[in-house]
């Protein structure tokens, strides 16, 4: 208790703080975790469905140890999954295995066989397999280890692969040679030459669909684009003295992309198809090409560049092509939120669009003519789960359906598609994380919220009942008694004065009612999700800065995913909005309600997107936000990755992206800034925050700059943090950051 006060009176002084005594803050707040996570009793580590049965496992931390538990949902009993002391023994016995203990197995997945008389697991990258019946354990081979590609963002420019694809039938290799398409008879040895017109400027792709009666090829025209490299030298690699330069494809928005154009090729006839439609130059992506079970057409994707446009096509064997589905946006749509299912059992197709201002699902005959919107109102389908064609029911995963709680928080519900009758399958007031079994009949649910523990059910997955709820559930009873608190959800109106802004306060754990405290907000803006947390956790990326004397907000502005179109588009060619003004007005209505927000000294920082969210406070909200870290930011969207900026900020490339470039605005720059940046980042350019450095220089501008040898897209690993959590100190608090050089060695 004496140690607490201590660090109570420490956080609260302005001024200097030792090296030893500021060392002590930042190690407490480093163990905020460590000092509660032996608090949080009864934590659920993993619950997955058993394949082929009703039935499911979990993992559960208990008194004793971690429990593995077999959940028979038709019977709603549990028992043991399996007899962990004869595991562990058998393990000690035949392997080697000395240190295993029963109850803290050194493996946290497992399956069974389908008698459900064999256990299977890996321990030090081997498989094992346990026979229940006498627990005798043999080894069944090393895991399986995946390669790691050099092409971080893909090989978007190229088709250039050298493989073969066999037919269905495993008669033919289909192939590349020169350019041209070719396919080689396996019994006859024979070769045949199926295109004549591939050049290296203009050739066939490697990627090549067969039809499902081998008679059939769709295989796509290549014109490449740009080949624009992103080259990073690791100043201080570890394994030499001298520097070590990486290259990685790396397309830019402006840049020339590749130009598909599908040929269907009949193999025996000899005899082509080439597709054309209106808009076929102005591509962003051809793909998806996926034939029919009848081999009679093939449907593709076509993307139109700009994202303004994404239309779904059908081609017959006769080279006639049909708009299955046209998608249009005035503003953008968003492409990897694409949902869209081609019925078997009927000429129809499901798909996802925000048409009517939010994301809902539609029914679609073959014709291109919508025959019913089957979900609507003020609320947001995220996925679907899952379709029942025979009884014509979808499962969706969605938000914001229930009024009166938080519209972020993730439910489940079953669609009839002809009635549209909606059955809410986890109705409970939480964030659900679910998992079906294989024939989407049961589903494991764990219901918490950032305030609330979380709940683990076993329930059906036709009308929602509960089936079993074990007697051991999670319990932060201890940690609330320790002095853990909970973040509050909190909401109030944006800019408009009319739409609901949520996100959470994170308050200090030693925190005091009559003290006032700065304020930092953790940023992340981009508008591909929502950010904020909605589930439990001990820890939200913010509880060890509120720990050092401040209050810590996090924040989904308009800009962002999962509510209406309209507040989506807010972010369309104006990624500097962020959702500033809404954040703002939402930090000022929290003020208001709690004085301990002092928001003369608020501060700021992110990584990412959220580092150019970061800086850009400083450049356009200057009279608000007066400190800002900001780490591996993309400060001008014309030097990030294609596929993300293009996406927000649109195709061709005009004034809004000056507008909203950190590096053009830099002269703004009022306030207090850090930048921190890896060399070795893959993700963003590092040159993006280079130029911003440089802007600054020439501007005269004062700022600080970390840059971080072989590290790649970070937030800053431990020396950020410390460097993160001075400057805030610094600027924020007053306090004078001692010279770490001169801290007493042993």
């Amino acid at each position: 208790m004496r140690k607490l006060l201590f660090f109570i009176l420490l956080i609260s002084l302005p001024g200097f703080v030792s090296t030893e005594n500021l060392a002590e803050l930042y190690k407490r707040a480093d163990n905020f975790r460590v000092r509660y996570d032996s608090l949080y009793k009864n934590k659920i580590l993993a619950v997955n469905p058993i394949p082929a049965s009703n039935d499911f496992w979990y993992l559960i931390e208990t008194s004793g140890g971690t429990e593995f538990f077999l959940v028979k949902t038709e019977q709603g009993q549990a028992g043991p999954a399996f007899d962990q002391e004869r595991l562990a023994t058998e393990l000690k016995n035949s392997f080697g295995k000395d240190k295993i203990e029963p109850f803290a197995l050194p493996f946290r997945n497992i399956s069974y066989n389908k008698n459900m008389d064999t256990l299977f697991f890996s321990l030090d990258n081997e498989r094992y397999q346990c026979s229940l019946s006498d627990y005798q354990i043999t080894k069944r081979g090393r895991e399986n280890t995946r390669s790691v590609s050099n092409e971080y963002w893909g090989r978007f420019n190229r088709a250039d692969g050298t493989g073969r694809v066999s037919s269905p039938d495993k008669a033919y290799e289909a192939y590349i040679s020169e350019g041209n398409l070719w396919v080689h008879h396996i019994n006859s040895n024979t070769k045949k030459q199926l295109s004549f017109d591939g050049t290296t400027a203009d050739y066939y792709s490697s990627e090549i669909f067969w039809s499902p009666d081998s008679k059939k090829i769709v295989c796509c025209k290549f014109r490449p684009g740009g080949e624009r490299k992103l080259l990073l030298i690791a100043s201080s690699p570890g394994d030499q003295l001298q520097p070590k330069t990486e290259t990685y494809d790396y397309a830019k928005p402006g840049d020339a992309l590749p130009i598909r154009r599908p040929v269907l090729f009949h193999v025996e006839e000899e005899q082509s198809y080439a597709f054309e439609f209106p808009g076929i130059e102005q591509q962003y992506s051809l793909g998806r090409i996926r034939w029919n079970e009848a081999s009679t057409a093939f449907t593709f994707h076509f993307n139109r560049r700009g994202h303004r446009q994404y239309t779904i096509y059908e081609g017959n064997t006769e080279g006639t092509l049909k708009t299955l589905i046209d998608e249009r946006s005035n503003t953008f749509i968003y492409y990897n939120a694409i949902y869209d299912y081609r019925m078997k059992n009927s000429d129809e197709i499901l798909w996802i669009s925000e048409r009517d201002g939010w994301r809902h699902t539609y029914l679609y005959d073959t014709s291109g003519n919508v025959k019913k919107q089957i979900t609507s109102g003020e609320w947001v389908v995220k996925s679907v789960v899952h379709v029942d064609e025979e009884k014509r029911e979808l499962i969706i995963k969605a938000c914001g359906r229930d009024k009166k709680e938080d519209p972020y928080l993730e439910k489940y519900y079953r669609v009839h598609i002809d009635t549209r009758k909606i059955t809410a399958l986890t109705p409970e007031n939480g964030n659900h994380q679910v998992k079906f079994n294989d024939d989407y009949t049961y589903m494991s649910d764990i219901c918490s919220r950032v305030d609330a523990a979380p709940v683990l059910v076993i329930r059906s997955a036709v009308d929602g009942k509960i089936c079993y709820k074990p007697e051991l559930q999670p319990d932060i009873s201890s940690m609330l008694a320790a002095g853990w608190t909970p973040p509050e959800v909190f909401s109030s109106k944006g800019r408009d004065g009319k739409t609901d802004i949520w996100g959470i306060i994170i308050r200090p754990s030693h925190f005091d009612p009559d003290k006032e405290y700065p304020v930092i907000e953790y940023i992340y803006a981009g508008p591909h999700d929502s950010h904020v947390p909605k589930s439990f956790g001990i820890n939200h990326w913010g509880n060890e800065l509120a720990e050092l004397g401040f209050i810590v907000v996090r924040i989904d502005g308009m800009g962002t995913f999962n509510r209406s179109k309209a507040f989506h588009d807010v972010c369309w060619k104006n990624l500097k909005d962020a959702g500033f003004p809404d954040r703002i007005a939402w930090i000022r209505a929290a003020a208001k309600k709690y004085p301990q927000m002092n928001i003369e000294k608020v501060g700021i920082y992110g990584s990412s997107a959220g580092g150019q969210n970061a800086m850009g406070a400083l450049l356009f909200h200057p009279d608000f936000y007066k400190v800002a870290v900001s780490s591996c930011g993309c400060h001008d969207n014309r030097m990030d990755k294609i596929w993300w900026n293009e996406q927000w900020m649109g195709y061709p490339i005009g004034k809004e992206y000056e507008a909203s470039s950190n590096v053009v605005n830099a002269h703004l720059l009022q306030g207090q800034l850090m930048l921190i940046l890896g060399e070795l980042d893959n993700n963003v350019d590092p040159s993006s925050t280079l130029q911003v450095v440089n802007e600054l220089i020439k501007h005269d501008k004062e700022f600080e700059f970390v840059m971080l040898p072989n590290e790649r897209h970070t937030i800053g690993g431990k020396y950020g943090e410390r460097k993160r959590r001075d400057f805030f100190m610094q600027h924020l608090k007053g306090v004078t950051i001692p010279n770490w050089n001169e801290k007493e060695t042993p």
